[in-house]
């Protein structure tokens, strides 16, 4: 039963990075061990800034996709029946009405895009859209620039009293993981992390995480890519935003990651 409660707590995690208005990176939903039984933050899309209903609803189709599963003898395969039942439900419903809106406001701007695409999701409404299914143009992953196309930015240092550092919100978070669990963030290519991640673009990994997860230090004189898997909070950016996808976010042994206890 705990190892029953422990796999269906951390599958949770799973889908919180879908790209924000669309369908762009549900991700595979079985896997050694457990599988995905829903997603919050993965189906909040920007005109409603919401996303508990179909959190829920989404764990009630992956949990029938699963037993079916199970009840026909399967293992270690793709609940594609998930898939298709998530598209055909209120969730999928939902999502298409809105699905311009991110791409219109990245493409004109905030004033004209929230006006264009607020007439768009009231065509929809109706039941046609002027303007069709629009593509977000291309995946965060490519939207970086090399380091000497950029100025640095000079942050001011946290004052404790509207700003923080990180490593104090990741301690408000509760993060919690088993010490002597496998590393849940798998690098492919180590050495190309350094020559392209860390040479090229100045290793953003150290900057766009908001856990303080990954870190370059100085190591006898060669920098030295540290990953602090302990800290994470299970947002899938690094999976998303690393230049070369050279990282791949997987679900913790044991159910670890964050607990908000006055949420």
């Amino acid at each position: 039963m705990r190892d029953t409660f422990a796999g269906a707590k951390r599958l949770a995690y799973g889908a919180r990075a879908l790209t924000e208005g669309g369908y762009q990176s549900v991700p595979k939903l079985a896997f050694p061990g457990g599988a995905l039984i829903g997603c919050d933050a993965g189906f909040m899309n920007v005109p409603r800034i919401k996303g508990s209903h179909n959190a829920m609803l989404s764990g009630m189709f992956a949990a029938e996709a699963a037993a079916a599963a199970l009840a026909g003898g399967r293992e270690h395969d793709e609940l594609a029946d998930y898939e298709a039942s998530w598209r055909s439900s209120a969730i999928g419903k939902d999502l298409w009405k809105v699905r311009n809106a991110k791409p219109l406001w990245s493409k004109l701007g905030t004033f004209v895009g929230i006006a264009l695409g607020g007439l768009d999701m009231w065509c929809n409404t109706l039941g046609f859209s002027l303007l069709g299914t629009l593509k977000h143009g291309k995946p965060d992953s490519a939207t970086l620039k090399p380091a000497s196309e950029c100025t640095p930015i000079a942050y001011p240092k946290p004052d404790g009293t509207l700003t923080f550092d990180r490593l104090s919100s990741v301690y408000l978070s509760n993060t919690n993981h088993e010490e002597d669990q496998p590393v849940h963030l798998r690098v492919a290519d180590m050495n190309l992390q350094k020559t392209s991640e860390y040479d090229i673009f100045a290793g953003p990994s150290s900057r766009y995480c908001p856990a303080g997860v990954y870190e370059w230090v100085e190591e006898a004189g060669t920098p030295k890519f540290v990953i602090n898997a302990q800290n994470c909070v299970h947002c899938k950016t690094c999976d998303i935003k690393d230049p070369n996808q050279n990282i791949t976010w997987v679900p913790p042994e044991g159910g670890g990651g964050p607990n908000y206890p006055n949420m």
